[in-house]
């Protein structure tokens, strides 16, 4: 029914531009910063091996559950750019959707572009060892991952964790291979067991077949029989005791019939919802909206956490914002969530969907050239994100330095037939940068005439600079900068990207 609506619309995408960092997010030390380690609950609250508390502020990275086999996008962006862009925005979590198609002997990914170097180790890689390379750069960059079943195969969303050609027995030994291929490395936090399970899935009705939350309980404890450390992500179903809701997004069994696993703490539910842009519910069209929304979540899944029962995950949420509906939508969910500012980690965990501007219903935070950041979308969500998390060095787990930047360009004057700009780099990692790349392409036809403190190209309207022999190393925290005229003047200041070496 809704997810139905959630068409892919494969786009073909330009070259690399990231934004600056600029979300606000401010990261402590890595050797202080919460998230280190492995994570388990304790009452609404997820913590970390230190026993600090953590916050999830993602975002959805799919593809991995289609015909692709691969995360999208890849046909025209660089894996490694990409998940640079999601940290210079503050994002700290990648939910990876997948289906067990990737498990199959034979199959591979597709639409990958090796051109001009980008995605260079990704050649000859089966789906499972793409993510094994994603997983690795991801903990390097200190975001977490969280894999996600999706579906059985790529056809489509199934109503049930199981489907015939798909059977129970081959989802939790699909479930048990990813958590012990990810055993000992803590960048994989968890895996959410099924996505939307919707009706006939019933929660606390006692049948087997249709049970989910019985069913929960079996994959969850394989899950950590082969791997203890994980959290189990659950998701709700669409009817509970006559009333319906999004798919996955009804918790409200979890009162009477909470998921009980042979590892304590490791349970945290998860709930789905959506704007009118994915489907209608009564709800919007309730004279008193936008105010009854958090009397709505409070029924179906905010409970939870209000009553210090479990953690909760809005594991999906996302919009158009074409009307101004969602807008009032967006606002109000973004609100109930909990300001990090004010509430820190003690709040619920989210991942926005998607990353992927070809969610047809949605959209995503990168517009259709798979590199323009969408603003305002990214703007509502920023109360809400939070601090990454300590990197790997590896992506296998435990500590190391990184090596990573950002950049701010501003331009210094603009006579409209000329202007001049600045650009300022800083190393954001903890580890000293040896070199850097700064890129970003111009909205109109802006030629760079001459540049200083940096050499540069120009194809079109991308600019790639790099630093000058005297710039290049840059220590942990410090910064530096470069300057150029162009002409002409009065264009919008570009998105930039950074690349540390």
């Amino acid at each position: 029914m809704f997810r139905s609506l959630r068409r892919v619309l494969c786009a073909v995408a330009v070259a690399l531009v990231l934004p600056p960092a600029g979300s606000g997010v401010t990261t402590a030390d890595a050797a202080e910063a919460p998230g280190a380690g492995y994570w388990h609950t304790s009452g609404r609250q997820i913590l970390d091996a230190a026993g600090q508390p953590v916050r999830i502020a993602g975002i959805n990275w799919f593809g991995f559950e289609t015909g692709n086999h691969v995360v999208h996008g890849l046909w025209s962006r660089d894996y490694k750019s990409m998940i640079d862009q999601m940290r210079s925005l503050g994002y700290n979590t990648i939910r990876l959707p997948y289906s067990d198609d990737i498990f199959k002997p034979g199959t591979v990914p597709n639409s990958i572009d090796f051109s001009s170097g980008k995605n260079a180790d990704l050649q000859g890689l089966d789906s499972l060892q793409v993510m094994d390379k994603i997983v690795a750069y991801a903990g390097q960059d200190g975001l977490k991952v969280i894999l996600d079943r999706h579906r059985p195969d790529s056809g489509g969303q199934s109503a049930l964790w199981y489907t015939s050609a798909v059977p129970e027995s081959t989802w939790i030994a699909d479930l048990k291979a990813l958590a012990a291929r990810y055993r000992g490395q803590d960048t994989v936090i968890g895996i959410d067991l099924h996505n939307e399970p919707h009706d006939p899935a019933c929660w606390g009705c006692g049948d087997a077949a249709t049970d989910w939350r019985l069913a929960a309980q079996r994959a969850g404890d394989a899950v950590l029989s082969a791997n203890s450390d994980l959290l189990i992500f659950v998701e709700g179903v669409q009817t509970y005791d006559g009333v319906s809701g999004w798919w996955g997004g009804n918790l409200m069994g979890v009162g009477q019939y909470p998921v009980q696993l042979d590892v304590a703490n490791r349970v945290v539910y998860s709930a789905h919802d959506y704007a009118t842009s994915v489907a209608q519910q009564p709800w919007f069209g309730d004279p008193s909206f936008p105010a009854n929304l958090p009397g709505v979540w409070d029924k179906y899944w905010g409970y939870i956490f209000k009553q210090n029962i479990a953690p909760v995950w809005v594991g999906e949420f996302g919009t158009t914002l074409a009307s101004t509906v969602d807008q009032k939508w967006l606002t109000a969910l973004v609100s109930y969530l909990r300001a990090t500012s004010t509430y820190g980690a003690d709040s619920f965990q989210w991942t926005f969907w998607s990353w992927n501007p070809n969610s047809g219903d949605t959209g995503g935070i990168l517009k259709d050239d798979w590199q323009t950041v969408d603003t305002v979308k990214d703007g509502y969500l920023a109360s809400v994100k939070a601090p990454l998390f300590p990197g790997t060095g590896t992506g296998g787990g435990g500590g190391g330095s990184t090596a990573a930047c950002s950049a701010a360009y501003s331009v210094s004057s603009d006579w409209g037939s000329g202007f001049n700009a600045d650009v300022k780099v800083t190393n954001t990692g903890t580890a000293p940068l040896t070199s850097w790349k700064v890129t970003w392409t111009f909205d109109g036809s802006q030629q760079v005439g001459s540049m200083w403190n940096a050499s540069y190209t120009q194809t079109g309207p991308t600019v790639t600079a790099t630093n000058a022999a005297h710039n290049g190393g840059v220590a942990a925290g410090g910064s530096t900068s470069f300057g150029f005229g162009g002409a002409p003047g009065g264009g919008a200041v570009p998105s930039v990207s950074c690349t540390a070496g």
